[in-house]
Formats: structure tokens, sequence, C-alpha cells
């Protein structure tokens, strides 16, 4: 849910899209970003992949930018076990995609490139299974009814809690995922016990998430071969890739001091009534 304040300060000439993560089934301020594209004539690509199914302003995420993304692993809203799924209205995106994903089945088999504009160039193999794809269709029919069954639980838990706890702002309520309760503390100290209390978790502990882990950023090594390298390309002397690991003391402080607490569908009353009272024993 990236700052648009923020990002606007950040953009250079070179800059060339702006990638709101939809995290946590929390939505992207779209309305910001919306018109600093418009604004700086960049790219909107949505990375709504922890979002799946959720909307800003009644639009679905990752419909609303020049392209979205989608994961449907394990741990996502609904899953196939793995794999994902790109939309785009642009046709030209959609058809670099369609080469890009397959790239040997476009040049060899059947009719993929009937009404295909765009030159063919060598990808990348990701196709996925017939049977991948039979499961992500049938988990899409349960998609709404789930996101249902979240929101439901989420609203009815933060209205028990809400005279005790201070909930991170969302920026639709009602079109978020619902998959998380985030709760913001004061300090770093209090958000700690009270996640260990509750058996929740707190952000700035999520590995990879957190971009001081992202080991290849950090240390500049963005692929194997050094002439395949875009820190190590002279066409890219001049862009700003200076990244430290306190580059974003805000976005550090806030991870240290969120506890996220899941929202299971499944919840009945009694399975809600125990988390509250969870949450309010570890705040005594």
């Amino acid at each position: 849910t990236i700052d648009a304040a923020d990002a606007e300060r950040k953009i250079s000439k070179y800059t060339k899209a702006v990638i709101p993560v939809h995290i946590q089934g929390f939505p992207s301020d779209m309305d910001a970003l919306g018109a600093l594209a418009k604004k700086y004539n960049i790219a909107i690509v949505e990375d709504a992949c922890q979002s799946v199914g959720g909307s800003y302003k009644g639009r679905r995420l990752g419909s609303i930018g020049d392209a979205g993304t989608f994961s449907f692993n394990y741990y996502k809203v609904i899953t196939s076990g793995e794999g994902g799924a790109m939309f785009t209205s642009n046709r030209t995106l959609y058809e670099r995609a369609l080469i890009h994903h397959d790239s040997g089945g476009i040049a060899y088999f059947g009719k993929q490139l009937d009404g295909v504009n765009e030159p063919q160039f060598c990808g990348s193999q990701y196709r996925i299974s017939e049977i991948t794809g039979t499961v992500i269709r049938a988990q899409l029919k349960k998609l709404d009814g789930i996101l249902a069954d979240l929101r439901k639980n989420k609203a009815l838990l933060m209205s028990e809690l809400s005279d005790v706890l201070d909930f991170i702002p969302s920026h639709d309520p009602e079109g978020d995922c619902a998959t998380t309760m985030a709760v913001r503390f004061e300090t770093k100290e209090a958000a700690r016990s009270f996640g260990s209390a509750v058996g929740g978790t707190l952000p700035i502990n999520t590995g990879k998430h957190v971009y001081t882990n992202w080991t290849p950023v950090m240390n500049k090594r963005g692929a194997f071969h050094p002439l395949m390298d875009p820190y190590k390309m002279e066409a890219n002397r001049d862009l700003n890739h200076n990244y430290t690991p306190d580059m974003c003391p805000r976005t550090l402080d806030l991870l240290a001091r969120t506890v996220y607490i899941s929202i299971n569908p499944d919840w009945d009353e009694q399975g809600r009534s125990a988390v509250a009272k969870r949450c309010r024993d570890a705040l005594k």
C-alpha cells in the first residue's frame, strides 16, 4: 500500500511505472496513484497477489491499472496449489505477455498467434497444467462466498474490540479482502508482547516481505552473469539504485509496531469470541 506522496518525491525522468502492492488484502490508494500516473505519464502495475477478489471503490483490484498480477499458491485467498495470472485491457501488453509466458508454445503449437500483431521474441515457459486450471476455476466459483465470510468475521471481531485496539487504516474497508486484522501499537515492545500472547504476526518479522531482507537488491546483484546484471549495465548508470537497509525508516517503524491477526472465514460466534478474549487478555 505504497505512499503516493512519497512515491512522487522519488519519481525521476527514468521512472516508467509505479507498482502498488495490495498487501494482506488491503487495497492501495488507487485514486492518488492514478493521479500520479496521469501527471507523470507512467504506468500502474498492480500486485494483487495477496488480494485476489478485493476491490477499491467498487472496482476489482488488479483491473484498475495498466496491468494486474495475481498469485494462486497455497496461502492466497483462493489457490490452485501454485501459479498465477496477469490481467490487462491493453492489447499490446496482452500480446507481449502471451509470447513471453509461452515462448515455445506460440512458436510451434496450435493457433495461439492468430490475431497477434506483436513480433515474436524469446521468452520463457510459464504454462500451467490443465489440472491446475481446473482447480482454480472451481475455486473462482467460491471466491465471493469466501470474501463475504471473511468480511463478516473481520467486521464483527473489530467491532467487538474497537474499544481497546487501534486498527490500521484501510483505503477501502468494504473492499479489502479481510484476510487480516492489523493492529497498531505505540511502541515496538508493546506490539511484540501482544503478538506473542495472541499468536499474531509482526510484519517486520515476515522475512523476504521486508525489503531489508531482499539480498540481491541490498547487494546489488541483479543476475548471475555480470553482463546481464541491471545494476552494472552502462544504460542504468544514472538511475537511482542507491538502496540501503535504512532507506525507508517510516516503513520499518510501522512494520515493527503492527500486529497481524489472521481472519478465518469458517469462524462461528464461538471462534470469534475466543480470539476476542485472547486479545483482551493479552492487553491486560
